[in-house]
């Protein structure tokens, strides 16, 4: 597996790496797994592909502080980035690594993690809800992902030393939520691990066994997607 470490200054960049690697992988069979970190250096809302702005997003909050609100190509909730995340994406073949179907996929990516924290931060890790990971019923790593026919892109973000009062300026309390929740606000919801993020960058790269440097990065297709999509209201704000 290919692993890179790249985070670009502005978010729509950020988002379209991620589907211009899908792209470049998809489109060469002999492509094998890629793995990238990145930290976001400002904070950001990320809809979920088909969430709804007005319901998911205190918009006027965002609009007034000059938070940027972004739309991704995978399903999911709508999040909140920023300094104090570290965020991952994996591009896996669809027939090499148990990741036929999007159950599948998300128990080969994520019981990985489980143990990753586990050995890492001493604490008993659940994985709740359909692809969220928690510690004492608190989440602290939310994942999604999106398919094309011969690579799936699965990409979420773990919660390290992250301002969780945030959530609350920026995200109403989603009317959708997995019933390990129980209704509980964003405070009570959520934690943060507190483990440096070049440390847990490293482990990620042991545990994907990611030891081949990633050097073809498609910038110029970055540019178009951000051209084209991502750097557009028209698409963020599409629903």
């Amino acid at each position: 597996m290919k692993f890179l470490d790249l985070t670009f200054e502005e978010p729509s960049a950020n988002l379209a790496c991620d589907e211009a690697l899908l792209e470049m992988m998809e489109a060469d069979a002999s492509q094998d797994a890629c793995l990238r970190v990145w930290q976001a250096k400002r904070h950001f809302v990320v809809l979920g592909h088909s969430n709804r702005l007005k319901s998911d997003v205190r918009v006027a909050s965002c609009r007034e502080k000059r938070i940027p609100i972004m739309r991704r190509i995978s399903g999911g909730g709508t999040v909140l980035q920023g300094p104090g995340c570290l965020n991952y994406s994996l591009i896996l073949k669809n027939d090499a690594r148990r990741a036929r179907n999007i159950s599948d996929t998300f128990k080969h990516v994520l019981e990985r993690h489980s143990r990753m924290v586990e050995e890492m931060c001493r604490v008993k890790v659940r994985l709740d809800g359909i692809s969220d990971l928690t510690a004492d019923g608190l989440k602290f790593s939310g994942n999604a992902q999106y398919r094309k026919a011969n690579f799936v892109l699965v990409h979420g973000t773990f919660l390290l030393d992250f301002d969780l009062r945030l959530f609350e300026a920026y995200l109403p309390v989603p009317a959708k939520q997995p019933p390990y929740r129980k209704g509980r606000s964003h405070l009570q919801f959520v934690t943060n691990l507190h483990v440096d993020p070049a440390q847990l960058s490293d482990r990620l790269k042991v545990a994907w066994q990611a030891k081949e440097i990633f050097r073809d990065v498609p910038i110029a297709r970055i540019d178009e997607l951000i051209r084209d999509r991502y750097g557009r209201a028209e698409w963020s704000e599409k629903f």
